[in-house]
């Protein structure tokens, strides 16, 4: 460790990502990315690029982009801001709305990034934690001292608060901002996004993800739906920061993924069937799912602990993520594939156990 390290970053415990295997041996299940390839019109894209306008910066208000995102979700373009992947929004939002020393309120367990960033912005996280079922409890988040920060569906759970509890939330909480962080809401039907909650609620804040549904987790777009004034705060971080964070190639391609709804219904339609095909036969096999609306499945066996069944998927070419949380020890997170691709997991399932 560099002895020029300050005493806070010495003190972060950062967060780790799933498994990048650079050999394609495995079949990669782990880290919740979408099996089928973006929109057609994103290769069209990347076929007629001549590389020569790489030598510019790219629009530092992506212009394009936010009309584009604006247009499809019914919005003002002065409610959309754009961030390199949605780790980067949240990083921003953290700076915008919190003070060091402030309380952030999130569930226990969720996504592990919010208690990395509290623990680097020196927020007070006041972790509160999920029901017995995994469930999240209104009722423990109303009039809260601080901020909101809530998954919706969660991670790594794969439950959903429907969009009347989310409401609820924002009516207990008037003077909070409650953040709805909805990387897997297109995977969970429409009476979850909290987007029509919007023209009436002035404390909330949507985050999401072109990483998961529309397939671009390698060129990183995230986005924050809210009130002008409060995307406004977010716009006056980038440019104290970052100004030039979505890069041109990105914002190209997701005004073309953002377009091509017939595509994005396709992908869902298929990820969606497969996850309900994979989640039956586990428990044929003997195994507790959670009930997903996500592109991932939360699961365990009675017989193994979360670690021992990663391993020995491991061992047998199958990439899974379990988790050291003491509520989670038994669990492991299978991301949806291909039919080919879980009809492989469940077999090698199947000889495991």
């Amino acid at each position: 460790m560099s002895h020029f390290l300050s005493r806070h970053a010495s003190g972060l415990e950062p967060y780790v990502p799933g498994e990048q295997p650079l050999d394609r041996q495995y079949i990669k299940l782990n880290t919740n990315e979408c099996p089928y390839p973006p929109a057609p019109g994103i290769a069209r894209l990347l076929a007629g690029h001549t590389g020569r306008e790489f030598a510019l910066y790219p629009d530092p208000e992506a212009k394009d982009l936010r009309g584009a995102i604006a247009r499809r979700y019914g919005l003002a373009i002065e409610e959309v801001f754009v961030g390199n992947g949605s780790d980067e929004v949240l990083a921003f939002l953290c700076m915008a709305f919190f003070d060091r020393g402030d309380p952030i309120n999130f569930p226990d367990p969720s996504y592990g990034f919010y208690g990395v960033y509290a623990n680097l912005f020196g927020l007070r996280a006041r972790l509160i934690p999920l029901a017995e079922d995994f469930s999240l409890r209104v009722e423990d988040y109303l009039q809260r001292d601080g901020h909101i920060l809530l998954a919706n569906p969660n991670a790594p759970t794969g439950l959903a608060l429907s969009r009347s509890k989310i409401e609820r939330i924002l009516k207990g909480n008037p003077h909070r901002l409650v953040v709805v962080d909805e990387a897997y809401v297109d995977f969970a039907g429409e009476d979850v996004t909290s987007l029509p909650l919007l023209r009436d609620y002035d404390n909330l804040m949507i985050v999401g993800t072109f990483s998961k549904s529309r397939s671009l987790a390698g060129l990183r777009l995230g986005y924050a739906f809210s009130r002008p004034e409060h995307i406004a705060a977010l716009e006056r971080i980038k440019y104290s920061f970052h100004p030039y964070n979505v890069n041109r190639l990105t914002q190209q391609a997701g005004v073309i993924a953002v377009e091509d709804d017939a595509y994005l219904s396709h992908v869902l339609e298929k990820i969606t069937a497969t996850r309900d095909r994979t989640a039956l036969r586990l428990q044929e096999l003997g195994c507790r799912v959670l009930p997903s609306s996500a592109n991932f499945l939360f699961v365990a066996h009675p017989s193994l602990t979360g670690r021992e069944l990663y391993q020995k998927l491991r061992e047998k070419g199958m990439l899974v993520r379990c988790f050291e949380h003491p509520r989670t020890l038994e669990f492991v997170r299978v991301s949806i594939g291909t039919d080919e691709e879980m009809k492989a997991f469940l077999h090698v399932v199947e000889e495991t156990l």
